[in-house]
């Protein structure tokens, strides 16, 4: 295998990492409260997924 003969520099390494970036993450509507929640995840407003209760909603 090769090995690099000099250190790259930081600049070098942090051209190569600018397209390197942080998404906000994808939210969907809760179909029973039309809420945004997380994909495959219960709603933590209403409690429910999949049609269904599946935890107790923490009140604020």
């Amino acid at each position: 295998m090769p090995n690099p003969k000099r250190r790259h520099s930081k600049a070098r390494g942090r051209k190569r990492r600018t397209h390197y970036k942080a998404t906000a993450p994808a939210l969907h509507e809760c179909p029973n409260c039309h809420e945004p929640k997380l994909q495959h995840r219960a709603c933590p407003h209403c409690g429910y997924y999949n049609g269904r209760s599946v935890v107790t909603p923490k009140e604020a």
